[in-house]
């Protein structure tokens, strides 16, 4: 007799221990259900109200001009500007053409190539209006890397 009991008792304790796993199931699927329909979790969030972002510009922050650059760009401030940003940033950061110093054979290939190969309009006259404000204001530097070195004391490696 004593050993239906133990035996019962053991089953029990099974039974819990399946009760307790199965609630737990249920609850992590409820919870993924959850977290799939409202995954910023807004029922735990109480009453508060969203914010809203909204960006304020207005024409003249659109082409702002401070210190001598423009705010939106980062170009020089110089004839031509305008025409630059709006054919040039159109496909690409104003960053590129900044970092890309050349001189006026260089930047008119180099807008051959983005005509042949990544479909940039013909420019027209617009095409010497912005090699001129590329040259002017983003010339190859003069100075490459570091200064060459000067006054060095060589010595000889000894074996």
């Amino acid at each position: 007799m004593e050993e239906k009991e133990k035996f019962r008792e053991q089953i029990r304790s099974i039974y819990r221990l399946l009760s307790t796993l199965l609630v737990l199931f249920v609850i992590t699927v409820l919870g993924v259900v959850y977290l799939l329909n409202d995954p910023d979790l807004s029922f735990f969030r109480g009453n508060e109200v969203p914010q809203e972002y909204v960006a304020v510009t207005t024409e003249d922050d659109f082409d702002k001009i401070e210190n001598g650059i423009h705010v939106r760009t980062g170009l020089k401030e110089a004839e031509g500007l305008m025409t630059v940003v709006n054919n040039c940033t159109n496909c690409h950061s104003a960053q590129l053409v900044i970092q890309n110093r050349m001189n006026e054979e260089r930047w008119i290939a180099t807008i051959r190539w983005m005509q042949e190969t990544q479909n940039l309009w013909d420019l027209g006259k617009n095409e010497e209006i912005i090699v001129n404000y590329l040259v002017t204001n983003y010339p190859p530097k003069k100075k490459g890397r570091r200064e060459i070195l000067t006054d060095i004391q060589w010595y000889e490696l000894e074996d």
